[in-house]
């Protein structure tokens, strides 16, 4: 990897909270962007959210804005606006799911800066509040989540449609970059989180099912569709997914379990080379199958399974995870301002056989000078001014 990253040179103004938004802006300042997040001074809505350290800073608003630069003004104050305009009008990039305010409006910045591109995050297509944990619940996942049999809905532990959707600004910013720079032209990009879930469950056939036949029923810890379940062992619990003909193969024949899954396929008229029929069988195979995990450990799983295509693995909690994470590429040392030395992720995407590596978060506020006197030319003594009016907060 060269020390030049992809999205070097892109500047990018992100005003935003919470997980969808910081989380875009973050993907692009691991690619090289400079990414300046605004804040109201004293911070956001997200600037205390848990978890926390010990030392009672936000492990999540720091581990979602790595890398960037930040700028606390008084978004109340026309003056404060009006700076905030003014890097807007420099860096022509808005990433944002911020209420819009007087002075920062899309058509308001556009007429300052024409080739604007302008990314929202909205929560429904018509400008309505939504959050991932109201999206999931409309979207009908929740009614598929949990123990086969159960009566009420589930939700997921993972903000599943955050997640997504600051991805999917990141590759909208990136798409009207390149228009951009090919026709001169700006753009209007938005994001909705209900679009995304709507879209996602379409576009895995979970609506078109619904619309079809049957709506999925809830199936606990199976896989749909083909066999995939979790089993206990003698120490632990692993999940075991089998895919295709070959994954199924191999499981069989590392069990030993040759004979009695053929003699099951007789008695039922099964085939399981067919993910059908793996499925349509799951309890009778799942019953087959039980003991020979049950009688080992993890360890001795491993073992069994190595050198096969089955895709198996133990099931492991957060603490157990971060028990290994020196033994984890992606991770690396990162001493957090405020939290502390730690292991932390870099770019999932590696550039290279390299991934960018973890950089801290800012203190809020911790650039506000360097950005107002480097990107607005703003002279110290109205730097000075501009703090002593409350306007500005910086260390």
């Amino acid at each position: 990897m060269t020390d030049l990253l992809p999205l070097d040179g892109m500047r990018v103004i992100e005003l935003s909270s919470f997980v969808a938004t910081p989380l875009g802006g973050m993907t692009l300042a691991q690619l090289g962007a400079d990414v300046i997040r605004v804040d109201q001074i004293g911070g956001g809505p997200d600037i205390d959210r848990w978890p926390l350290a010990p030392s009672g800073r936000s492990l999540y608003w720091a581990g979602l804005n790595k890398g960037k630069r930040s700028v606390a003004v008084d978004l109340r104050s026309p003056e404060g606006r009006e700076l905030v305009a003014g890097l807007v009008a420099d860096g022509g990039v808005v990433l944002t799911n911020a209420p819009p305010r007087p002075g920062l409006s899309y058509e308001e910045l556009k007429a300052a800066r024409p080739d604007l591109i302008h990314v929202r995050l909205q929560g429904t297509r018509g400008g309505g509040n939504a959050v991932d944990y109201t999206v999931n619940a409309a979207m009908g996942f929740p009614a598929i989540t949990g123990p086969a049999g159960l009566e009420a809905p589930v939700n997921h532990a993972l903000p599943a449609w955050d997640v997504a959707c600051g991805l999917y600004m990141a590759v909208g910013l990136l798409a009207a970059e390149r228009h951009r720079s090919r026709t001169g032209e700006g753009m209007r990009i938005q994001v909705a989180l209900q679009d995304v879930a709507l879209a996602t469950a379409g576009n895995l056939g979970y609506l078109a099912e619904a619309q079809l036949g049957e709506p999925r029923a809830r199936l606990g810890n199976h896989l749909f569709g083909d066999f995939g379940r979790d089993f206990a062992t003698a120490d632990g619990r692993v999940m075991v997914a089998i895919l295709t003909a070959r994954h199924w193969r191999d499981l069989v024949e590392a069990t030993g379990l040759g004979e009695v899954v053929e003699a099951l396929e007789r008695a039922l008229g099964a085939d399981f080379r067919r993910a059908g029929d793996r499925y349509g069988h799951r309890e009778a195979l799942g019953g087959v199958l039980a003991s020979w995990f049950a009688s080992r450990t993890c360890e001795q799983v491993a073992g069994g399974l190595e050198g096969t295509s089955v895709l198996w693995s133990r099931y492991r909690d957060f603490a157990e995870v971060a028990a290994g994470l020196r033994d984890e590429p992606l991770m690396a040392p990162l001493d957090q301002p405020g939290v502390g030395p730690h292991l932390a992720p870099g770019s999932p995407v590696r550039l290279g056989e390299a991934s960018p590596p973890p950089v801290p978060a800012p203190a809020l506020g911790e650039h506000t000078d360097e950005v107002l006197r480097d990107v607005l030319a703003l002279p110290p003594e109205r730097v000075e001014a501009l703090r002593g009016k409350g306007t500005i907060m910086g260390l």
